[in-house]
């Protein structure tokens, strides 16, 4: 989803008879995973951190007309979120509407590439349609952060049965560690501010994910027991003690290589790259001495990089110059490290 859409719901009406909808916005940031694909449910550390891409919902009030530049309607995608995120609450909040209250939704984060733009979409559903709804004139009650991030995962495992890294990384903001576990969400580890001489680079490949498929092959090689998966793990997890360690030490090099080592796991022994995403990192290396590596379950998505702030924009100029003529569609994309929709979740105790 990228610009003004607007997502589902009727414009009168939707709370329930004689009742309008009270106002309700969120803001959400995407997510970078710098390590530890999968491991938030296979188990092992991973490192999330928030960018400043970020997805808005907006509940709109009984009649109103949607922004300039908004389309009727947003399609199968986002609008079939909003109506299943209404239903799924009011299966938990009595007294709500049969029928959503109309949103509009903006988004900055490229759609289905690794930065958890779903996720975010579907979070700031929870936190809009929840304010919304506890809001004077509403019929509901307020959602603790905690309810609300466990919530959008029990929502979305029902859908793609994965980990919970993506809720809490978007809740929280900053740059998280976490520890996964089999079922439920990750431990909040440690949180902490990325650093603010360092920015971030993502460079979108224009080739679709497909985190479904990825899910339901990584759950077989788990229930056979097998040794690359096993192996991929114990990579992986070392991989993000050594980015977690390279941040807090404020080592650039090593993190960059760190997160070339977490990727080189996920292309070696889990087969998450693509032809395409390598030469791209190759790219990226030749022109501005960038280590990329693959954010997300693969097979197509965003890579990301970290370098200095201070050259973010002219690492930016050269990629571009340097892609555009074999990779037009591929878009380079300048981030910085963002704070969550509720950073209090980090120093909230897991139930």
């Amino acid at each position: 989803m990228s610009g003004p859409t607007t997502v589902s719901g009727a414009d009168e009406g939707a709370a329930g008879a004689g009742a309008a909808p009270a106002a309700g916005r969120a803001v959400v940031p995407c997510r970078a995973c710098l390590s530890g694909e999968d491991l938030d449910w296979l188990g092992g550390r991973s490192v999330s951190l928030a960018l400043d891409l970020t997805t808005s919902v907006t509940v709109r009030p009984p009649a109103a007309r949607p922004p300039a530049g908004a389309a009727a309607d947003a399609g199968a995608g986002a609008g079939a979120w909003a109506d299943e995120v209404w239903a799924f609450l009011r299966r938990r909040l009595p007294g709500l509407g049969v029928r959503p209250p109309a949103v509009t939704a903006r988004s900055d984060a490229p759609a289905a590439s690794g930065l958890s733009s779903s996720t975010a979409l579907i979070v700031a559903l929870f936190r809009a349609f929840t304010e919304a709804a506890a809001a004077p004139g509403g019929r509901g009650r307020p959602v603790p952060v905690r309810t609300l991030a466990q919530w959008a995962y029990e929502f979305e495992f029902a859908v793609f049965n994965g980990g919970g890294m993506d809720h809490l990384a978007v809740i929280a903001g900053g740059l998280l560690l976490l520890d996964g576990r089999t079922t439920g969400l990750p431990e909040i580890v440690h949180r902490t501010d990325f650093p603010d001489e360092w920015a971030v680079v993502v460079l979108d490949s224009a080739t679709r994910k497909d985190t479904s498929d990825h899910i339901r092959s990584v759950r077989a090689q788990l229930a056979a027991g097998d040794a690359r998966l096993a192996a991929y793990r114990e990579l992986t997890d070392a991989a993000s003690a050594a980015v977690w360690d390279a941040v807090r030490s404020r080592e650039l090099s090593a993190l960059g290589a760190a997160m070339e080592r977490a990727h080189g796991a996920m292309r070696d022994l889990q087969g998450m790259s693509t032809p395409l995403l390598e030469e791209l990192r190759a790219v990226a290396r030749r022109s501005a001495g960038l280590p990329l590596k693959l954010s997300g379950a693969g097979g197509g998505g965003a890579l990301v990089g970290v370098c200095p702030a201070a050259e973010q924009a002219e690492v930016v100029a050269r990629l571009r110059r340097a892609l555009g003529p074999a990779h037009p569609r591929a878009r380079v994309i300048p981030a910085r490290a963002a704070a969550g929709l509720a950073p209090e979740i980090a120093a909230a105790p897991a139930p």
